[in-house]
């Protein structure tokens, strides 16, 4: 009975932490695209992270939470949130200031092929046939997106598409570096130590470029709640739940959040900043939607398997 009720507590939390990742954070691009037209994207970003790594901090020392780790695990936590906060996620907020963050998150969605690929380059590991199938579905939807000219046409949007694809591959990369790090056990204090250090990273490099600081105090009441809902759960509980899941499942299926957040983005775009949305958009989203079925289904695996068998093409 006890172990059916940790498998329950367990199925409850990848539940929840998907939730997190699916939908939450597919609300942080209109969050940074409106904080990012008033503040420097680096600073931004480095007071969003350097904040919740404190909160987080002090709320473990609250719960009787040890933040004592080692060096190693101190190292990889530097990696961890280099990689996927100063430059993947700092340089996306760079981005949103050439394009829109609907946009922007549909080109992100690319992220599982580039894992997929890194898994079998780095690990050997074979590509099963549904997941081939979703990543192809998640390239047509990412030609009809970026192939649209009225938009990849603005100010520095096709720089702006180029670093948002370096980013993707620090995030991929760095997806499979967390799942086989030494890194704290605990997943609130990992996250606060990624946080942190990603952070501080970012401060030197908003220093390094020259911008220029502000207090909260004197910015507008839109950016200030921005910033909070940022830090809270964007920050804290999101990335928490992503690092778990790291632990938790595969890699593959945790980038599935890739696909969700797009049309999560999209839609708050399209409803608070009146972006456009075209029709070309739409199919693109349907046809990502599409792929993380095909990617995250266990059951169409076993049915594929099913049908190659009467076929004569698989062993028993």
């Amino acid at each position: 009975m006890e172990q059916n009720n940790t498998t329950k507590n367990s199925t409850i939390l990848i539940v929840l932490a998907f939730f997190a990742i699916y939908v939450i954070w597919g609300s942080t691009y209109l969050l940074n695209k409106i904080a990012v037209a008033e503040l420097p994207p680096f600073m931004l970003a480095s007071m969003r992270f350097v904040t919740a790594g404190l909160l987080i901090f002090g709320i473990a020392k609250l719960m009787g939470i040890s933040l004592k780790i080692s060096i190693k695990q101190l190292r990889n936590t530097v990696i961890a949130g280099f990689l996927f906060l100063s430059f993947g996620n700092g340089v996306v907020v760079w981005a949103l200031r050439f394009v829109d963050s609907g946009f922007a998150a549909l080109i992100i969605s690319v992220q599982p092929l580039v894992i997929l690929l890194l898994m079998w380059l780095l690990q050997g590991k074979k590509i099963q046939p549904m997941s081939i199938i979703g990543v192809v579905l998640g390239m047509i939807g990412i030609y009809l997106l970026v192939g649209q000219k009225e938009i990849v046409q603005g100010e520095n949007a096709l720089l702006g598409i180029a670093m948002i694809f370096a980013c993707l591959v620090a995030w991929a990369y760095c997806s499979l570096f967390v799942g086989k790090a030494d890194l704290p056990k605990n997943y609130f204090v990992n996250t606060g130590y990624q946080m942190f250090n990603g952070g501080i990273i970012l401060a030197l490099m908003s220093l390094s470029f020259g911008e220029e600081w502000s207090s909260p105090l004197v910015w507008t009441t839109k950016t200030q709640i921005c910033m909070l809902l940022l830090v809270l759960f964007g920050s804290i509980v999101a990335f928490t739940s992503f690092n778990y899941l790291l632990k938790t499942v595969s890699p593959e299926k945790v980038s599935t959040s890739t696909y969700i957040n797009p049309i999560v983005a999209l839609f708050l775009g399209w409803f608070f900043l009146d972006e456009n949305v075209t029709t070309r958009s739409l199919v693109a989203a349907i046809v990502l939607l599409t792929g993380v079925y095909f990617i995250n289904s266990k059951k169409k695996m076993v049915l594929f398997a099913r049908f190659r068998r009467k076929q004569g093409t698989v062993e028993p």
